[in-house]
């Protein structure tokens, strides 16, 4: 017997109607510390008009928090996955969830 996706699989089904905003919650893992990758990160979200956060945990990987429009999150998915040279994303596991309206400009934590 197959479960269904959890619900969060189905952002669309978690935005209110009256809501064109969502949350992107990211973990990049490669060779990301030390390359300015959060400062690239920061740089694209501000651009975007994103609110939220990007920081480096102590596994190695970036850690980014992001709230605004579905398309420029989907933008910056992209940019995770590209990064700055010399940067080199092995991986990026992307969360979408309901925004909270918690967030800030978008700054490096």
């Amino acid at each position: 017997m197959r479960w269904p996706a959890p619900v969060s699989a189905y952002p669309e089904a978690l935005t209110p109607a009256w809501s064109s905003d969502v949350r992107l919650h990211a973990v990049v893992r490669g060779y990301v510390q030390g390359v300015g990758y959060r400062y690239f990160v920061m740089q694209r979200a501000r651009k975007a008009r994103l609110v939220g956060w990007v920081r480096n945990c102590e596994d190695g990987s970036v850690e980014c928090m992001a709230e605004g429009p579905r398309a420029a999150l989907e933008r910056l998915l992209d940019d995770l996955h590209d990064g700055p040279y010399p940067a080199e994303v092995t991986r990026v596991d992307a969360d979408w969830q309901l925004p909270c309206g918690d967030l800030d400009r978008f700054d490096v934590a």
